[in-house]
């Protein structure tokens, strides 16, 4: 049969790998698929640019859409990065006939529904394993290897740059600006590293798991989010003392009133394998009813890994191109007909327990009263901590673990104890999770 001829939209970091790991593994890749895959054209900004791969027998273009309308082109790889015009290229090479593979996780998150209805009207298969965690096959393992399961819930360290700066504050005991300014250093981090450390690309990726966990659209708007950069060396080691280590997570929790889809920073118990996940490296934990828990670990980024992760959706697709578009594996793991519009849960109905850290008055009275306030507002206390105050010092430091609450009824008691004339600066509040079946 003839070889699948592929279209590289981008030949940065994982195009090159992709690039590599193809020649290199091609003839192991062609037992698996039945066909041999063969990179034939790429679009790239410089034609006259450094690479990682060998690009001779490559067509090399500048203009992206004759790649992606191409008729030699018999698979798209979109990635290029970026929304707006990767949709635009996406959708075209989608008109032409012609199956997509990406590895661009805010993409799907925003645009992913409009895409899936594209493709399904066009009998094409849109594929986006290596768009969460990397290498992890992720996406594979709930939508195919889990199909049997009803998801309860699942949590995952899915930003390996956020990974890489809590694990340093903990082993090291240095600030946050401090390690991220090493995270840039290394190429962990951007030159802007909004989006990895204020939890907006966990966030893409955990919107793409929670709807092919609960059969649901894509809702990225929705979302709960919030990032690492306020937490303190103090945090880390309080959270130790109690028990606990700081992740930046993203949970996805289905309840009798609709679901919780969340990225923030979270202290979870030392022993559970999260908490034991550390530097750059992603981990995701998923609990079924039928299986119990089960974790998925490996590199969430680079070039060879990531590869690995499109590589497979360029198998299953090939091996998928004599089979019905009826019968092959939907792109949301259920029948886009079956998909529901699930209440997404607001904040404000969230359910946690929460670590509570707030600098008050070394003053007779104080414990209780931020204890009565708390009370009033229904909140039960698990655990207090209150550090001696330094020679001199009028203030000292009180941290507080909350048993499960609904957030709205947290917030409240955090707005009344902050308006008291004992509490310095505003307090420190962070999700606590057990993962009970972990």
């Amino acid at each position: 049969m003839k070889p699948v001829r592929i279209g590289l939209i981008g030949l940065g970091t994982v195009g090159g790998g992709t690039v590599n790991v193809l020649a290199r593994n091609s003839e192991e890749i062609a037992r698996r698929a039945g066909r041999q895959i063969t990179v034939t054209h790429a679009a790239v900004r410089n034609l006259s640019g450094a690479r990682i791969c060998d690009v001779s027998g490559l067509e090399l273009s500048t203009d992206a859409a004759s790649v992606a309308t191409h008729p030699d082109v018999d698979v798209v790889v979109e990635l290029m990065g970026g929304t707006d015009e990767a949709r635009d290229l996406v959708l075209q090479a989608i008109a032409c006939g012609k199956h997509v593979v990406t590895a661009n996780k805010a993409l799907i998150a925003l645009h992913g529904n409009e895409i899936f209805a594209a493709a399904q009207a066009h009998g094409v298969t849109v594929a986006f394993e290596a768009a969460v965690a990397g290498g992890i096959p992720i996406i594979k393992a709930i939508r195919e290897g889990l199909a049997g399961n009803r998801i309860d819930w699942l949590a995952g360290i899915i930003n390996g740059t956020g990974n890489f700066i809590l694990t340093a504050m903990r082993e090291q005991g240095r600030d946050f600006d401090d390690v991220l300014r090493e995270a840039q250093a290394l190429g962990y981090a951007e030159s802007d590293p909004t989006f990895d450390v204020e939890g907006i690309d966990a966030a893409h990726k955990l919107a793409i798991l929670g709807s092919i966990a609960f059969g649901m659209p894509l809702e990225f708007e929705r979302l709960t989010i919030e990032g690492i950069s306020a937490i303190t060396p103090l945090d880390i080691e309080y959270a130790e003392e109690l028990g606990y280590r700081i992740k930046h997570l993203g949970i996805a929790r289905r309840r009798a009133d609709g679901v919780e889809l969340r990225v923030h920073p979270t202290l979870i118990p030392a022993r559970c394998l999260l908490a034991n996940v550390n530097g750059v490296m992603n981990a995701v934990l998923v609990q079924g009813d039928a299986v119990g828990a089960t974790l998925y670990y490996g590199a969430g980024a680079g070039a060879e890994a990531t590869a690995s992760a499109v590589i497979a959706d360029l198998v299953d697709i090939v091996r998928a191109l004599t089979t019905d578009p009826g019968n092959r594996v939907p792109h949301l793991a259920f029948q886009p007909d079956a998909l529901t519009d699930v209440a997404v849960l607001p904040s404000s109905e969230i359910e946690s327990a929460y670590y509570l850290r707030m600098t008050v008055e070394d003053a007779p009275g104080v414990l209780a009263s931020v204890a009565r306030i708390l009370a009033d507002s229904g909140i039960s206390i698990e655990a207090v901590v209150q550090k001696e105050p330094a020679h001199g010092a009028t203030r000292v430091s009180l941290i507080m673990l909350t048993h499960r609450v609904r957030e709205g009824l947290i917030n409240d008691a955090i707005a009344r104890i902050e308006a008291s004339d004992y509490i310095e600066n505003t307090i420190m509040r962070m999700r606590v999770e057990t993962l009970d079946g972990a």
